[in-house]
């Protein structure tokens, strides 16, 4: 924990989704498609906390590393399960 009582460790669970690319453009734009679509199937944008960027100079590997991270709940579809739960619900009433 932090030293200062104004500070906290968050309890927010994210999940990492990696798109490597020796061409940041190409990992950028695949990032994107990806978002377009899993919100398209989710049915609202996804929480992204974070974009990270990193570099692996190791031999054979894709320079780029570009990580979104993503709030766990939206990549298992909780909010569109939610939803169709509170739908079955009100039409069976």
């Amino acid at each position: 924990m932090p030293a200062n009582q104004r500070d906290q460790v968050q309890e927010v669970p994210y999940r990492p989704v990696e798109f490597r690319d020796d061409d940041l453009p190409s990992a950028l734009e695949r990032a994107a498609s990806w978002l377009r679509q899993t919100q398209d199937w989710l049915g609202e944008p996804v929480d992204v906390i974070a974009v990270h960027l990193d570099y692996d100079d190791t031999k054979g590997s894709p320079y780029y590393a570009l990580k979104l991270l993503c709030n766990e709940e939206d990549l298992a579809g909780v909010p569109k399960v939610v939803r169709e739960h509170e739908g079955s619900s009100t039409t069976s009433e």
